[in-house]
């Protein structure tokens, strides 16, 4: 079908184009109720509808015949393993895991957090919550205890499931003396904790007391079956930054997501049923929940769980090998990631070494693909680099390519056009719509398509503050954009003060507040400043308190410490430069687009609010004396 039109009726006649995709998977009751409105007027789709994720993802398919299909494939350089896993593997493990859950007194509304590293455990657990309808919370095994106290505090889950590590590169990372810190901060107690023991290493000394052992529990339980749930029933939450420093619990729903997910597959990424589809993502990301999970299993492809690093596990080959090694039809990673390799392997040499004749298309996703990297790309892999964008509030792309068909064409430094379903406007601050080649923000006409978030965990409020208040009868993406005359819409940047560190949503207010926390530090400002590998990077801008004795050196190493220990070695933060003062407007707030510009080197007007223009000179000043 003509991508144009399939838009146009999933704007013009929603009920029915999504009740039209949402046949495409299997209910145990079918929708009547379509669409339907809360007394929030924030639109459900399907509520009536019963249906279950894992059967979607497993069941079915052994049922049709596909038992024996390669469901999982994990490959692990950092550990010297491989495995494969069918769709009966599968099933098996994760039904056990499940009755296991079951025994623990776990039930349909529960919620179960899950902190581990890329392992097929982590997945097994995923679907093993979905299976008897708990709600689950995946948590970034690069995440310091902070986050998961955070997230432990704020879903109060009935089990926390982990493992004893994670491998960073070369280097093991435990992770339960994190976890045991965090259940030591946590407000409510976790009734039980489930470890997966990859026995790297004799780590007995690790242990603490009520531990429960994840394979043990699988080896003792009956399997369980799936259990209904309604098509509105909390799939999962993922917490995501939010501007006030406490994250935000984006609640997943699941026939709408699993319908989204279906048509996802199909039209945006082009793949056929029993192909091998690669989202070198962490199962801690959105990406890693649609399109490492949920997303290839619904459409039965096969799905590969990497544990390793693109450049250095052991070559920036890594990435080829796995194409060639696997038969990867279709692969979706940052653009930091292609980046890194782009850096270790300038002219394209070890790509030489691999078959990539199977290797269709590349998306890319996260942040913002710069030219040089599309014309590297371009120039040594030979496919197609797909730039499109998306959410983790909603879960799958909303903006990119119908690649389904085959006549799509791609467009440089542009995330591609509205996906169907998205009816996306760029509006200025008025909320009146803009021509094209003009910078607004980019919002949303609700209603917003399946899939999409149902609100924010146990906080209406906040969910209608963020997205629902600035344009009445719009989400807000707050992202800036600009769309030209052909449809292409060009994403400008983050509107509020969350950066997007190598596709990482990070919040700047967080790190502001652990970096304000420093007894030496009387005030500062934590900015993303352009970065040529990871997209962004957190850089603070921190006044001293008067009579402070502490060196600048001193303060910069502490605080990279404190936010390491705080948020993980994700948030990136290695710079932090002491000046006087931060520039200001009269009222008192700080110009931080200011600062971030003059760090980036870009040219700027001096803002009309400003307090003081001699500052200006100042901190130029001492960004010269600090990078010489």
């Amino acid at each position: 079908m003509d991508t144009d039109i399939l838009f146009k009726q999933s704007i013009e006649d929603k009920e029915n184009f999504w009740e039209k995709q949402a046949k495409e998977i299997q209910w145990f009751t079918f929708p009547q109720q379509i669409i339907s409105h809360d007394k929030n007027e924030y639109p459900q789709w399907f509520s009536d509808g019963q249906l279950n994720m894992c059967y979607l993802c497993i069941d079915k398919h052994i049922e049709d015949g596909f038992g024996d299909q390669t469901a999982i494939i994990y490959d692990s350089p950092v550990t010297n393993q491989k495995r494969t896993y069918t769709f009966d593997q599968a099933k098996e493990e994760i039904s056990k895991f499940a009755g296991g859950l079951v025994s623990l007194g776990l039930k349909k509304g529960d919620t179960a957090v899950i902190y581990m590293p890329m392992i097929p455990q982590t997945l097994f657990a995923m679907l093993a919550c979905a299976r008897i309808g708990v709600i689950h919370n995946v948590v970034f095994g690069g995440f310091a205890p902070h986050e998961l106290v955070v997230r432990i505090d704020d879903c109060k889950p009935k089990a926390l499931i982990t493992a004893t590590a994670g491998i960073e590169i070369a280097r093991r990372i435990p992770y339960l003396p994190l976890v045991e810190k965090a259940i030591e901060l946590a407000q409510d107690k976790v009734d039980h904790i489930i470890v997966y023991n990859r026995k790297l290493v004799d780590n007995r000394n690790e242990m603490f007391e009520g531990l429960i052992d994840y394979e043990e529990l699988v080896q003792s339980s009956e399997p369980a079956d799936c259990v209904s749930v309604k098509s509105t029933h909390p799939l999962y939450l993922l917490y995501t930054s939010g501007t006030t420093g406490k994250p935000k619990g984006i609640v997943r729903d699941t026939g709408g997501y699993a319908t989204a997910l279906k048509f996802s597959m199909k039209y945006i990424y082009g793949i056929e049923q029993g192909e091998t589809y690669w989202a070198a993502s962490d199962f801690g990301w959105a990406v890693g929940h649609s399109f490492s999970v949920y997303g290839p299993l619904i459409n039965r492809n096969t799905t590969i769980i990497f544990e390793g690093k693109p450049i250095m596990t052991p070559d920036a080959g890594t990435f080829w090998r796995i194409i060639s090694e696997y038969k990867v039809s279709t692969m979706f990673t940052a653009p930091t990631a292609i980046r890194a390799i782009k850096k270790e392997d300038p002219n394209g040499e070890l790509v030489k070494k691999y078959d990539l004749s199977h290797f269709k298309k590349q998306f890319l996703a996260g942040e913002r693909c710069d030219v040089a990297t599309l014309d590297w790309f371009e120039e040594h892999i030979g496919v197609p680099a797909i730039d499109h964008w998306w959410q983790t509030e909603s879960g799958w792309p909303m903006l990119g390519l119908m690649t389904s068909d085959s006549n799509y064409k791609i467009k440089r430094a542009s995330a591609g056009k509205p996906i169907p379903g998205y009816d996306i406007k760029i509006f200025d601050e008025n909320g009146y719509e803009l021509d094209a080649h003009q910078e607004g923000y980019l919002i949303i006409k609700l209603p917003l398509p399946p899939g999409a978030l149902l609100g924010i965990w146990n906080d209406n409020e906040r969910f209608h503050s963020s997205y629902l208040s600035q344009y009445k009868g719009y989400y807000f993406s707050g992202d800036g954009a600009i769309q030209d005359e052909d449809g292409y819409i060009f994403i400008t940047g983050r509107v509020d003060d969350v950066i997007n560190v190598a596709g990482h949503r990070l919040s700047t207010s967080e790190m502001e507040e652990i970096v304000s926390s420093h007894p030496d530090v009387a005030e500062c400002a934590v900015v993303g400043i352009d970065d040529e590998l990871k997209g962004q990077i957190p850089f603070a801008a921190v006044v001293l308190k008067n009579g402070s004795a502490i060196t600048e050196q001193e303060v910069e190493k502490d605080i990279i410490r404190m936010v390491r220990e705080k948020i993980g070695a994700v948030a990136f933060l290695k710079n932090a430069m002491v000046v006087k003062r931060l520039p200001k407007t009269r009222s008192g707030k700080t110009l931080r687009k200011l600062i971030r510009t003059l760090l980036d080197g870009k040219d700027f007007q001096i803002p009309s609010t400003i307090y003081d223009e001699k500052i200006i000179e100042e901190i130029q000043e001492k960004i010269n004396d600090y990078r010489a």
